[in-house]
């Protein structure tokens, strides 16, 4: 089995609706220069907001564990992001300096050239990492809820339009170090809970330099997860950046053998030269961007086939936009967007509105569970049944959190 390559000219590309006229160059020059065009494309559609929404405050609050983003404006909206807190706990010095400073005064509706402006403002490029794009996200998130209230649009809306509003998902375990029959046990928990059709575990020891979680539990663990779920079941697995080339071909190898659809972050994250070679020897579908925070190493990794099925993650790579423009470069490669997600929140609800309109979502999106946030939505749910999650259609991500639990936070200050 081949990997396919990128191609100008792709169905992927004919049918996008962010295309640019194709002037003479050099086949190599016609990619990459395609490729960046879309990454600076207009993202969102906002045209029916003729007047200013300006921020008036933006506020860091605490609830428990969880990190929340409050948004004002000065014609009256209110909206709520909640951020990736663990990460938020490390990183709110840097929201509340340089983060929440800038959007004060702003007009929302220039969010995306603000993006622009804040990773140069203060030099905040000398930042860059995951820590910087958590606290953007939190920002941007809030924003655009804020947005989508003044517009009466949703996210998808906002966005260019709904593809799908019922969202495939999978079960990711997070264990490591189980045995092997213990780890099978507890996915089988997992389906019974949602009854979703596929699930994703981890495979050898994170950043370990090949060796394993327990001796032999790789080996092991990915044929016994076929037998116990059947070939109906679709399979991923996640090495966490375990191996090096060999070792992630013989390991990319059995899997191959057991049917599997995807293999996630083989190599090193950063390793992307190595990562690619892997991609080209295998037949598997190799997927990672998970760490990545450059939009330009993505689009290394996106036009030199580096990858397989890229999987930005909304809150590390900086949100909705950012992990949007990933998402077209994919489509002109024909290639899979499946967003990855981290940390607890509501994360589960973001990635349920990015897949409901990107044109190359990937066949199932990764759920963790519902929080313990309570929020009111009106259109759905958010429960997962029979593997599905229907998308709230309401005004920007179409719930309400609870006011009380709301009034019971306190600001986080330096």
């Amino acid at each position: 089995m081949k990997r396919r390559h990128f191609l100008w000219g792709t169905a992927a590309f004919a049918n996008a609706p962010w295309r640019y006229s194709n002037s003479p160059c050099s086949a190599d020059e016609r990619d990459e220069r395609t490729l960046k065009q879309d990454s600076d494309t207009p993202i969102l559609s906002l045209d029916s907001l003729k007047d200013p929404i300006t921020i008036e405050s933006m506020e860091l609050l605490k609830q428990g564990r969880e990190f929340l983003v409050r948004v004002r404006s000065k014609e009256g909206l209110e909206s709520i992001a909640v951020c990736h807190s663990k990460k938020m706990q490390e990183a709110f010095p840097t929201f509340l300096r340089r983060i929440a400073p800038f959007f004060r005064g702003k007009d929302a509706r220039k969010i995306e050239p603000l993006l622009d402006d804040l990773y140069r403002t203060n030099s905040n490029y000398k930042l860059q990492g995951l820590v910087f794009w958590v606290c953007v996200a939190a920002a941007e998130i809030a924003i655009l809820d804020l947005l989508g209230q003044a517009s009466g649009k949703s996210i998808a809306e906002m966005f260019g339009g709904r593809v799908r509003r019922d969202i495939p998902v999978y079960r990711a375990s997070g264990n490591r170090g189980n045995r092997p029959e213990q780890e099978v046990e507890y996915l089988q928990t997992l389906l019974d809970e949602t009854g979703a059709k596929a699930i994703k575990f981890r495979l050898g020891g994170r950043m370990s330099n090949n060796r394993d979680s327990r001796p032999g539990r790789t080996e092991a663990l990915i044929p016994l997860v076929r037998r116990a779920f059947g070939d109906d079941m679709t399979l991923y697995a996640d090495s966490n950046s375990s191996y090096d080339v060999t070792n992630a071909i013989r390991v990319g190898r059995l899997m191959e053998d057991n049917g599997y659809s995807f293999f996630e972050e083989p190599c090193r994250f950063d390793h992307l030269w190595e990562t690619k070679e892997v991609a080209d020897r295998l037949a598997i579908p190799v997927a990672g961007g998970e760490q990545e925070f450059s939009m330009r190493r993505f689009q290394w990794a996106i036009e030199n086939r580096g990858l397989d099925i890229a999987q930005p993650d909304l809150q590390y790579f900086g949100g909705f936009i950012r992990c949007t423009r990933v998402a077209r470069m994919a489509a002109l490669a024909d290639m899979p967007c499946t967003v990855h997600m981290s940390g607890s929140g509501l994360g589960y609800l973001y990635v349920a509105h990015y897949a409901s309109y990107i044109p190359n979502a990937g066949a199932h999106q990764e759920f963790k569970g519902t929080s313990n946030i309570p929020i009111e939505c009106p259109t759905s749910d958010l429960k997962c049944r029979d593997g599905i999650i229907k998308v709230p259609t309401g005004p920007g991500f179409g719930v309400t959190i609870d006011p009380d639990y709301l009034r019971r936070a306190s600001t986080v200050e330096l």
